[in-house]
């Protein structure tokens, strides 16, 4: 597996809060400068990584409310028949 591909991996298998809080040393270090052109890539691309997995943990958790919420919608429609 190659570095970079074993650095998505690794970023899949962090929770939402983790990915946050790294994401977000990764734009510190990013705004304080003094890294090499080298470094500020590979921070850049971590932090894409990082804002991808937040973002599939939102729209995850997007998803389970929108279902719950239509299930009592439903259930409250189904209760106005009795």
């Amino acid at each position: 597996m190659s570095g970079r591909t074993e650095q998505a991996a690794v970023a899949e298998a962090l929770g939402y809060e983790q990915a946050r809080d790294e994401l977000v040393e990764v734009v510190r270090r990013l705004e304080a400068g003094g890294t090499t052109l080298e470094e500020s890539l590979a921070l850049w691309e971590r932090g894409e990584e990082l804002a991808k997995v937040c973002r599939r943990w939102l729209d995850g958790a997007r998803a389970r409310l929108d279902a719950a919420l239509a299930e009592e919608e439903r259930s409250e429609g189904a209760g106005d028949d009795e």
